[in-house]
């Protein structure tokens, strides 16, 4: 199987419980609930998504022929940012490198062949998924972000991370499915202040949330 990569690069995860983490961002092309094309937003399943994923063009990306080709294009970044090799069988898991695969949609992309090959590299691996795909065995860390209007098929994991507020994917829709975490994150955009303000009342009032910032965004990294 070929990969389309849009980009990757090394950087700290920003949101939900592994935020703060050092990991290698692999930002596959494409997404099912949204072609990625401002036309055709309205009429998009998501309608907030602020992720360029169209397209090969971005920051190491590319197209990948086989998966032992991306492992090491993933390998290089890893190298380039953390100054260190994955070394399988030989780090302490709480140092291992540190793989997000992230899109768009990366379930769309990445399969038991990709996750196999990347594990005998050395690398922990996290999906973060809007959870319509199952997710392939060899996947260490899984993170959920429900949609509103969108089937959810992956209801177990590790960290149920909820854009707050949507119409129709209220918290109380999830608070029972199998996740060690849920944690409800404000909705950016030109309201954010009041949703921020939502989310805070909400988790304050229903504390098995927790509320996830992008602090990526508010420390000015990728």
């Amino acid at each position: 199987m070929a990969y389309a990569v849009k980009e990757i690069f090394y950087t700290l995860q920003g949101e939900g419980a592994q935020s703060g983490r050092a990991a290698v961002f692999c930002r596959f092309t494409g997404c099912n609930l949204w072609t990625g094309l401002a036309a055709d937003r309205g009429r998009a399943v998501c309608q907030f998504c602020d992720t360029d994923f169209v397209g090969t063009d971005g920051e190491n990306g590319g197209s990948f022929l086989a998966a032992a080709d991306l492992v090491d294009a993933l390998a290089r970044v890893w190298r380039a940012g953390a100054g260190t090799a994955p070394d399988a069988g030989h780090r302490p898991p709480r140092v291992r490198p540190y793989i997000v695969f992230t899109g768009g949609e990366p379930l769309l992309q990445l399969d038991a062949e990709l996750a196999r090959v990347a594990g005998l590299a050395g690398f922990e691996l996290a999906v973060e998924t809007n959870g319509t795909r199952a997710v392939p065995p060899g996947v260490d860390w899984i993170c959920v972000s429900p949609k509103a209007g969108a089937k959810l098929l992956q209801t177990t994991g590790h960290e149920l991370k909820l854009v707050y507020p949507q119409r129709g994917a209220e918290p109380e829709l999830y608070a029972d499915l199998d996740f060690d975490h849920f944690f409800l994150q404000p909705m950016a955009g030109p309201h954010l202040a009041a949703h921020q303000h939502s989310t805070l009342q909400y988790c304050l009032h229903n504390p098995q949330w927790r509320i996830s910032l992008q602090t990526h965004k508010l420390l000015g990294i990728p």
